[in-house]
């Protein structure tokens, strides 16, 4: 009986966690778009990442090894969320950052699925699933942005104008 107590705590409590973290975020009005309008603008996989929270392969993304300078941005909807200055490698097989381009371009948010407790980064303009955060980077700030190359594109430098 204790352990049903428990494990209804637990639960309840996870509910009410996933119910702050998305009830914390309102996406503008001109990203809320339908499900097809999402489908005619990206690919399956940028579809399947960004969309529908799924995770591409280790080391099939064309962006986990890339050592070029530059910016990541949203593949959905542009929005500058990396630099490759906080670019770094981990080994894992993604894209890894120590730190966002700008703090206020990238939500995080609890996430529950798999029995596991992590935390999910997204895109704060279009809501589109980036990947998760962990604290096992290096420093200034120990995080780990483990991120899909799917749900990023890339601007060199080079072509990149303020």
């Amino acid at each position: 009986m204790k352990s049903l107590m428990i494990t209804l705590t637990f639960i309840s409590l996870l509910s009410c966690s996933q119910a702050q973290d998305k009830a914390a975020h309102t996406i503008p009005e001109a990203w809320q778009l339908s499900e097809e309008e999402w489908k005619s603008k990206l690919t399956d996989m940028e579809y399947y990442v960004l969309r529908e929270k799924g995770t591409e392969r280790a080391f099939t993304g064309e962006l986990w090894d890339n050592k070029e300078s530059g910016e990541y941005v949203c593949r959905a909807c542009k929005l500058p969320l990396f630099s490759s200055e906080t670019k770094f490698k981990s080994g894992t097989g993604w894209p890894s950052f120590y730190q966002p381009l700008v703090t206020e371009n990238v939500l995080e948010e609890n996430d529950y699925k798999f029995g596991m407790v992590r935390t999910e980064v997204l895109c704060n303009r279009c809501g589109g699933h980036l990947g998760h955060v962990f604290p096992d980077g290096p420093k200034p700030t120990g995080q780990r942005y483990c991120l899909n190359s799917a749900s990023l594109s890339f601007i060199p430098k080079a072509f990149k104008t303020d």
